[in-house]
């Protein structure tokens, strides 16, 4: 005891503190005492910091967290966050003894109980999701190409009961698809796109979260350069995200229609690859003129969110992906940017983030300055900016928006995870715990209510029908 209490003693966070134990068989750590108004109360990404940097070697080792019952959920994300699943060193595969890490929950201030079953229940899949995302970001495209993505979509419908609809290749062209097919028809695996859809009794309302899967960008014939193409395997961060994020929302009971739609697509480069001048036919019925054909990704989701718009029907829709490198400039590395047509959801997203540990902070939303930067003389738009220096992480977002119209009456919702999807040189799962948060108020589960930004008050006085289809509306 005495030991333990000059541990503490010596502890003075600035931001974070450590103190080793016991000739290092164990470590006490201090996060933040406070934090400023745009991180989370749960100080996550130090957390994850910290576990991947004191945590003592040895094949079973245990952590135990201290925090107050509404900073758990964040704080299991940012655990899960510093085991990686995925990879190929040598040594790993032969390692005889599996290595496991206990982690305990030790709850303090109001509400502080012994941590409940379905809580952990809920953390478990929520955790699963996110080291999903982070695999499948974290494996190359020599091995998590266009057809490897899809089964890991027919894995996980499987598991929740659920047969995905597939469009591929052809297909793509014949339908109409040509934002996917025009980006990926050069790529030794066809472009797809594909859906998994949940749709349960009593659902009062249809989601659609939209995934970018670039499975690799080469830029295709505008190509990148040397310096900039490696790590493009992580341009399936949104699709990762979508997936692990529907994985754990189905299994804790989500209660509206949801669809994940998948937008799949390595641009690589060849013989039968877009050209820069090219004119492509969208899902949306709109031309586009094609000056950069490294501008891909809002191609691919155009189409996507067209489909869940004309086809799906939905009522909101939420795209995800790592669509510019200026989103780093514009929020850095830790949060990412949201744009969206409703001042609400922008304000739920931001505190979802904060509640969550996947940080995001606001764009400029003004499609009346900012979409003439698409302008084309030929077509009905340009892919890319004619001016590179006028809020292109805006932008970018603006021209997916432009496929269901600026006067659509549904709740648009573009996320933007270029930066935060990794740290360093390892995937993070980036947008599984924020959709989870963002959308808690449509799920069963307690801790994901707590964690949600959204949802009505319900009137007491209302019957039971009334009361429950209140409870169900996200806005």
């Amino acid at each position: 005891m005495e030991l333990w209490q000059a541990a503490l003693s010596t502890l003075n966070p600035n931001p974070t503190d450590s103190c080793p134990l016991y000739l290092n068989y164990a470590t006490v750590a201090a996060l933040p005492c406070r934090v400023s108004r745009h991180n989370s109360p749960s100080a996550a990404h130090f957390i994850t910091r910290l576990v991947r940097t004191c945590l003592p070697p040895g094949a079973h080792r245990c952590i135990v967290m201290v925090c107050e019952q509404p900073e758990v959920f964040a704080s299991a994300c940012a655990l899960a966050r510093a085991f990686p699943l995925f990879t190929h060193r040598s040594g790993a595969s032969r390692r005889l003894e599996k290595k496991t890490v206990t982690v305990e929950f030790f709850l303090v201030g109001q509400d502080n109980g012994p941590v409940e079953v379905s809580t952990l229940q809920c953390l478990a899949n929520a955790t699963d999701g996110v080291r999903l995302a982070a695999r499948i970001v974290d494996t190359p495209c020599n091995e998590m190409n266009t057809d490897t993505f899809l089964e890991e979509i027919n894995k996980v419908g499987k598991e929740l009961g659920i047969i995905p609809t597939i469009i591929r290749d052809e297909e793509l062209k014949t339908r109409g698809f040509g934002g996917i097919y025009g980006v990926g028809k050069a790529a030794l695996h066809p472009p797809a796109l594909a859906v998994l859809s949940h749709t349960p009794d009593g659902a009062t309302q249809t989601i659609a979260w939209v995934g970018k899967g670039i499975v690799y960008d080469t830029g295709g014939l505008s190509i990148k350069g040397k310096t900039t193409m490696p790590g493009m395997k992580r341009d399936c961060g949104g699709a990762a995200a979508v997936l692990g994020a529907f994985r754990a929302a189905i299994k804790q009971g989500f209660k509206d229609n949801l669809h994940a739609v998948f937008c799949l697509a390595e641009n690589s480069v060849g013989p039968n690859a877009t050209r820069p001048d090219d004119i492509h036919l969208l899902y949306s019925g709109k031309t586009v003129e094609i000056n950069n054909t490294d501008a891909e990704g809002r191609l691919v989701l155009a189409d996507g969110v067209s489909y869940a718009c004309k086809d799906l029907g939905a009522d909101i829709i939420l795209d995800m992906a790592t669509l510019t490198g200026a989103q780093g400039i514009a929020t850095g590395k830790y949060h990412a940017a949201v744009l969206t047509n409703s001042a609400e959801w922008e304000a739920a997203c931001v505190k979802a983030g904060r509640k969550c540990g996947d940080l995001v902070h606001p764009l400029v939303y003004c499609p009346e300055l900012h979409f003439s930067e698409f302008t084309s003389a030929v077509a009905d738009m340009k892919n890319s900016v004619a001016d590179r220096d006028n809020s292109p992480s805006s932008c970018a977002g603006l021209f997916i928006a432009s496929h269901i119209g600026f006067d659509w009456p549904g709740v648009w919702v573009h996320l933007d995870i270029a930066a935060p999807v990794h740290a360093g040189e390892r995937a993070t799962g980036f947008g599984v715990a924020l959709l989870l948060a963002l959308f808690g108020r449509a799920s069963e589960d307690p801790l994901l209510n707590l964690v949600s930004p959204l949802g009505c008050e319900v009137d007491v006085e209302e019957g039971d029908v009334g009361r429950d289809s209140k409870r169900r509306r996200l806005v």
